[in-house]
Parts: structure tokens; sequence; C-alpha cells
């Protein structure tokens, strides 16, 4: 394996897990992925190794998410209130027979929880949603993800505290796995995603190729967590690390023909 390959595979996972999370379809993650390191592997020779390379890398990536055309849910304008009508609008039902599925039913369930969670983040605009990913979900330090989104520290914790507001407010008052008195629960709605489009069993978005929770990959949580905060952020910090899609040959394959060759 040459260096091109080994700084791939090393890096892939982290710039893959924040892309979905950005954009929420698999696909679109995937090439946001490949155009991110595309970027950086035909760039090398502007890192001057003044910080570390994945800080480089880092915001490389946030930049890229910040100005990449809008995903198909940002094309929807989701708002909380409007993520709070059509989870109404799905009705209970029970789980469908598991002969019917192409896997286990606690895997449909575990989509549908992802799934839902995940297109919560798309109600948040871009830089909030990126605070909460860096911040909460990847356990990035106010330092660290302060210098990817190129924001001072203080102005990086303005964004993340707002985003985890509005995330708590909305979850406390819909999500059934933050309030048990919420009636929402994910097993009860999985059928009605399914039928919505929402959730494909065949296509899964969110709980194939896991490497491991986020919680266990990633650095402590920040200081500044609130206890009413940690119930709703533990959701998203037990969201599955995906290891997504091995792009080292193919980046290999297109810098070659780009004529950039650098070892």
């Amino acid at each position: 394996m040459n260096a091109l390959d080994a700084l791939v595979r090393l890096h892939q996972s982290w710039v893959f897990n924040l892309a979905l999370r950005m954009v929420w379809r698999r696909d679109a993650a995937e090439d946001a992925t490949q155009e991110i390191l595309i970027k950086a592997v035909t760039h090398l020779g502007g890192f001057e190794e003044r910080s570390k390379f994945s800080t480089w890398l880092h915001r490389i990536a946030v930049n890229h998410l910040l100005n990449v055309r809008k995903s198909e849910m940002e094309e929807k304008q989701m708002t909380f209130t409007g993520m709070a009508d059509s989870l109404d609008g799905v009705p209970d039902e029970d789980l469908p027979d598991t002969k019917t599925l192409p896997v286990e039913t606690h895997v449909l369930v575990e989509e549908a929880r992802l799934g839902c969670i995940t297109a919560m983040l798309m109600c948040l605009d871009r830089r909030q949603r990126l605070a909460f990913i860096l911040g909460e979900v990847l356990g990035e330090s106010s330092e660290a993800a302060a210098a990817a989104m190129d924001v001072t520290p203080a102005n990086f914790r303005q964004l993340l505290s707002r985003a985890r507001k509005d995330l708590y407010q909305f979850m406390n008052d819909k999500c059934g796995l933050v309030n048990t008195a919420n009636p929402c629960r994910c097993a009860r709605k999985a059928s009605g995603f399914m039928r919505a489009g929402w959730l494909d069993p065949k296509n899964l978005q969110f709980s194939k190729d896991r490497i491991a929770s986020v919680r266990q990959l990633a650095a402590a949580q920040l200081d500044e967590l609130q206890a009413m905060d940690r119930q709703h952020a533990e959701l998203y910090r037990a969201q599955p690390t995906l290891s997504g899609p091995d792009l080292a040959e193919r980046l290999r394959a297109l810098v070659s023909r780009s004529g950039f060759n650098r070892d």
C-alpha cells in the first residue's frame, strides 16, 4: 500500500461519518467524501505543516460541506415544526411480518431510529448542524472544531449551545426516547417510514458496516455539556460509526489520470 492509500484509509471514515450526518443520504455522503478527499490529495502541496494534517483536512471537509449544493433533505427546507407534523402524520402500526423483510426486525427499528434522529439534524442550519456534529457527535474539542470551522472557540461554543437547545427542545417535546411521556416510538413508526419511502430495508443508510458507537471512538464530551442535555445528546453519541466506502483505489486512479502523483 502506498502512502496515498494509507492517508486516504486513515481519514476516509471520519470524513464519511461527518458527511452522512450533514446530508442524510448515504449516496450523497459517499459523493461528498470522495470530493473532499480529492481536494485534499490534489492539494497536498498546500499543506504547510503548521498544524496537524487532520486539522487541515477537517477544514477542507467543513468548507466543502458548508458550500456544497443543497441535499435532497435541505431542498425540502426541513423545520422542527414541519418534522413534527410529518411524524404526527405517520400512523402507529405493528412491525411487518419478519418473513416479509430482508433484515431482522431489530435492524429495521434501529434503521428507523437512526434515520429519524439524523433527519432532526437537517432542521438546523448548516453551521449549527456542523457545530453539533463536530462537537457533540464526533467529540471534537472546542479548539479543534473551531479551527475546522474557522471561528473562535467562543463562537463555536455559541453555535453548539444554540444547536443543543433547539434539538433538546424538539426531542423533549416529541421523541419517546428522550421523554417517555411522548407517544412517538421507533418500532411503531417503522412501517409508516417504509411506506413513505424514508426507510428501505433493502438499502440501509445508517446501520450497515458498523464499526463501533461514536461514544467508543470519539473523544470525551465537551465540559460545557449540561445535565439537561445529556439524554438527547447520548442518543447521538451512541450512533454507529460507519466504515463507509473504501475510496483509496478509486482516488489513486483519479489522481493518476490527472497527472498528480505524490507518495
